[in-house]
């Protein structure tokens, strides 16, 4: 059998982003100066799955117009640049693979979870946790940041949030793993199948997901999965699975997603010295304009795709109905055209209007302001006890288009 090597210049291929961070904004720098340009996908037929190719998207206002028309650039048909099955989607992606009227409904639900009550009561979890964080690694000088202290702390509070015991933290930890990295030989070997090992992991958060479900029906308690197995949706209760894909959905982007700018936020204040010392300086003055830096540099979810619904232009090109189209966030969170030095990481950059958490519409990120408030109190956190705290290599990447993650990353600090 001949192997094809893959094109690393598509950035639909994962090893894409793998390779020089210089070469790769160059890359997309060349990308954004030209019109959306459909390119051909990975060969993944021993997959099972077709692969025609899609439109790569890489300017801001492409994508603002695109996340504003969800009746032509449709989520149900998937998010990943894989066509899969349906019921594949929705078991692995909840609500952000549908559409309305399906979408507003379970999103209205869910969104109870998301009260200003409930955001309150999570914030005091959020520092509880950052605290216990660090002091499990003050007196050792140096760690894996990611593993140790990047990745604690959202798992954690999604894990709270939705009632799950602290003793099955490290279960989902791997099993998220294996879900968002199953392109990377790190947690599914190469020659394994990837499907099986998907279907595994997902199956293993489902039958968790269904004990803890089983256990809060009829409860009176607070966390979101008492108020999702006692709701209705449309005078309907909520199926076991839709309550276990809801939460394969929240453990793997609200783990994943923080723990990815949490750990680049520490790489960015590693390499610009200076504009560390403008956020330790004033940490309270600076925060909010500092995390929101972090997270448009860091742009944890690489894309997201949709699917036209009908024929239609944009940026002067003509897209077929049935076309998969890219949305490339981390792309335009540097579009020249938007950002004044776009590759600059300023912790004042004011205004900054980045897609980090999604562009505007339906499917802007639920959780945007649970992740601002993590980044913060890490980062508070950190600079109050190992104030200078460094990376001290460069990030191991993940090997993946769909997610700019980082497995791990070494880090040193004087002992507190």
């Amino acid at each position: 059998m001949t192997v094809v090597e893959p094109d690393v210049h598509n950035p639909l291929i994962n090893e894409f982003w793998t390779r020089d961070a210089t070469l790769v904004e160059q890359e997309l720098a060349s990308f954004r100066a030209q019109p959306p340009q459909f390119l051909p996908e990975a060969d993944a037929t021993e997959l099972g799955i077709s692969c025609p190719g899609a439109w790569v998207v890489t300017k801001y206002d492409h994508i603002i117009e695109m996340s504003k028309t969800p009746e032509i650039y449709s989520s149900e048909a998937g998010i990943t640049i894989l066509d899969t099955p349906p019921e594949f989607n929705s078991f692995f992606s909840s609500m952000i693979a549908m559409d309305d009227p399906r979408h507003t409904s379970l999103r209205r639900l869910v969104s109870k979870g998301f009260t200003p009550r409930m955001l309150a009561k999570l914030e005091d979890i959020v520092a509880k946790q950052a605290t216990m964080i660090v002091d499990e690694v003050a007196d050792k000088g140096s760690c894996d940041f990611v593993v140790d202290v990047a990745a604690r702390l959202p798992l954690k509070i999604v894990c709270d949030l939705m009632g799950i015991p602290e003793s099955q933290l490290d279960f989902v930890f791997d099993q998220t793993n294996i879900i968002l990295g199953a392109s990377d030989p790190e947690y599914v070997e190469e020659g394994a199948d990837v499907l099986t090992a998907l279907l595994t992991a997902g199956g293993a958060l489902s039958e968790l997901m269904f004990e803890v479900a089983d256990s809060k029906r009829g409860g009176d308690s607070d966390d979101l999965t008492t108020i999702l197995v006692n709701a209705e949706i449309d005078g309907e209760k909520l199926s076991q699975q839709d309550i276990a894909s809801f939460f394969i959905l929240l453990v793997v982007a609200g783990n994943e997603t923080t723990r990815n700018a949490i750990s680049w936020g520490l790489k960015y204040l590693t390499d610009n010295p200076d504009q560390r010392a403008i956020w330790q300086a004033d940490f309270d003055g600076v925060s909010s304009t500092a995390v929101e830096e972090i997270v448009r540099l860091a742009s944890p979810v690489t894309y997201m795709r949709r699917t036209a619904t009908s024929d239609a232009v944009l940026g002067g090109q003509n897209i077929a109905e049935g076309d998969k189209l890219c949305m490339f966030y981390l792309a335009a969170n540097r579009d020249e055209d938007i950002f004044d030095d776009p590759y600059t990481f300023n912790v004042r950059r004011d205004p900054n209007r980045h897609i980090g958490f999604g562009g505007p519409g339906p499917h802007f990120c639920l959780g945007a302001h649970l992740a601002r408030r993590e980044i913060m109190v890490m980062f508070r956190e950190l600079f109050d006890r190992l104030p200078d705290i460094e990376a001290t290599g460069e990030p191991d990447l993940l090997k993946s288009a769909f997610i700019h993650g980082v497995k791990h990353l070494d880090a040193s600090f004087t002992p507190a």
